[in-house]
């Protein structure tokens, strides 16, 4: 998923959105059918990871196009209802896999994933338009064309030119460059490093509560029915995370909600011994640290002009899945070494707050981006 948001992503910058967001669950459903026919851990890790490059880029970039066809008040609630369908897929993905498994056996899982992605594809290329940002910017032949029968299906009326001013110009590599000129890079640097820290987090909470909680004295189906409410949670963090991103600063709840988490984990961690009093805060932990993801990805777009903005949302998740990669990874090293659940929750808690901070930080700001010639700079809403 890093490698396809850092990577494949950036393509919708110079191609257009429309071809690059239906090649991503194309590849995705393509490797995990064969998946379904691995014959052993090489094969089926190669094609994980192949079917991770997909996902990557159809996640960085859909969160753009959804930002890119709502109005600046309805920015975040539009990507925050991109993001619900994340959350929706998990937990209707967790359960059903549960049921396939044991019927069939764990290659249905993937059979089953890869049809069920396949039949979104066509669906896409039928009715996913481009990008109105992108044939403004980029100002490809039949720019004019496009936009008039965007304009046709919104039921506005024709255009008999195009606005103003040059097509940006950025190449293969420009666009990585530009996220660190002078302008943009402390924007940048804050979204990289609020993307490590919570998905480094998100990833703890949700890949090693199942397992602590049978550490903490639970049985393994009491362990899965918690890990399988911080998924429902979710559904309903990133649906709350709308309603109040169209009532206030954008900026100011994703905030809110890191803080909310901090204290949450801890007091889950500290809710052990009480069976319902730890599956409610799970519950509410679910909706806090989904809505943390959920509004990083709502934030992002609004940071980057059209022509840098898949480019930099791709490298801000790719930055998240960095610390995805690391956070279940270091957990399992620290409990080897003697760390209990209590402190893994509480330095977790930490984490949410630090990239709390982080944010907090550059309140106030109103740093400008200027991705290429032609392009007027665009306030980010940090």
């Amino acid at each position: 998923m890093a490698s396809g948001a850092l990577l494949i992503a950036p393509w919708a910058d110079r191609i257009g959105r429309r071809p690059v967001i239906p090649a991503g669950p194309t590849v995705a459903a393509a490797d995990m059918s064969l998946s379904s026919a691995s014959q052993n851990w090489q094969q089926l890790g190669a094609l994980r990871l192949l079917t991770g490059v997909g996902i990557g880029a159809v996640l960085a970039c859909g969160n753009v196009i959804a930002g890119e066809f709502a109005s600046r008040r309805r920015r975040g609630p539009a990507v925050s209802l991109d993001s619900t369908g994340y959350a929706v897929g998990a937990t209707i993905g967790g359960i059903s896999s549960v049921a396939l498994i044991d019927r069939y056996g764990w290659r249905s899982v993937f059979l089953a994933g890869g049809l069920a992605t396949l039949a979104v594809v066509p669906l896409a290329f039928r009715l996913l338009p481009e990008s109105l940002g992108f044939l403004l910017s980029r100002r490809p032949a039949d720019a004019l064309s496009r936009v008039n029968e965007l304009a046709r299906r919104m039921g506005q009326p024709d255009l008999p030119a195009l606005p103003d001013g040059e097509p940006a110009m950025l190449t293969s590599t420009g666009g990585f460059r530009r996220l660190l000129a002078p302008d943009p890079r402390s924007p940048t640097l804050v979204l990289w490093g609020a993307f490590f820290l919570v998905m480094a987090a998100f990833c703890f909470v949700t890949s090693w509560t199942p397992t602590l909680l049978v550490q903490a004295g639970m049985s393994a189906t009491q362990s899965l029915t918690g890990g399988t409410l911080l998924n429902l949670g979710g559904v309903f963090g990133t649906v709350l995370l709308g309603a109040l991103a169209a009532r206030y600063a954008l900026g100011s709840v994703p905030r809110t909600y890191l803080f909310v988490s901090a204290a949450l984990v801890v007091a889950f961690a500290s809710s052990t011994g009480t069976l319902v009093l730890a599956f409610c805060i799970g519950a509410v932990i679910g909706v806090a640290v989904n809505g943390c993801v959920a509004g990083l990805h709502a934030l992002t777009p609004g940071v980057y002009p059209a022509p840098l903005r898949a480019t930099g949302v791709g490298a801000a998740i790719s930055a998240g899945r960095v610390g995805a990669i690391i956070a279940p990874t270091a957990a399992g090293r620290l409990l080897d070494a003697g760390w209990t659940p209590l402190v893994l929750y509480v330095t977790t808690g930490a984490v949410f707050c630090a990239a709390g901070l982080l944010l907090l930080a550059v309140r106030g700001k109103q740093p400008t981006v200027k991705a290429a010639r032609g392009t007027e700079p665009t306030p980010t809403p940090l």
